[in-house]
């Protein structure tokens, strides 16, 4: 006697839902970890963007007052204004010599990131504002792109 050994259609179908339910599940679990992973690039980038000012400031007694950073970023080491294919960073609201602010947008497919535009500013202050248009401070609201 000779015995077939194979998968049956059922057998087979049930294996394609089991995948297809672990992708719907596996697949926003990591999209999440990568929006998180580049909010990360976007927070260093403005630290070190800070940085630079402060070192600016040391050198020249005040802050850079240049709007497209390039004196920061050529002589001082700040990060490129475009920081990823996901975040750009521009000088927002104040900037003289005494005081500057610094926004992190973000473009392309991390615009879906709930985190939202990220700021700092010459005292360290950090805030976000969510794609809500919610302000959020950070250390003091848990919510803050800055603590996720």
């Amino acid at each position: 006697m000779k015995s077939n050994r194979g998968l049956t259609l059922i057998e087979l179908l049930l294996a394609v839902v089991i995948v297809g339910i672990l992708a719907a599940i596996a697949i926003p679990v990591y999209n999440s970890y990568m929006q998180q992973a580049r909010r990360a690039d976007a927070k260093t980038a403005l630290e070190q963007l800070r940085a630079a000012q402060e070192m600016w400031r040391a050198e020249k007694g005040g802050y850079s007052t240049d709007v497209t950073g390039v004196e920061l970023i050529t002589t001082m080491g700040a990060p490129s204004t475009t920081i990823s294919p996901y975040y750009t960073w521009q000088f927002s609201g104040t900037l003289n010599v005494n005081s500057f602010t610094a926004e992190a947008d973000p473009v392309g497919s991390q615009t879906s990131d709930s985190g939202g535009k990220l700021y700092i500013n010459q005292a360290g202050s950090k805030w976000s504002v969510d794609k809500d248009g919610v302000l959020h401070y950070y250390p003091a609201d848990p919510s803050s792109a800055w603590a996720k």
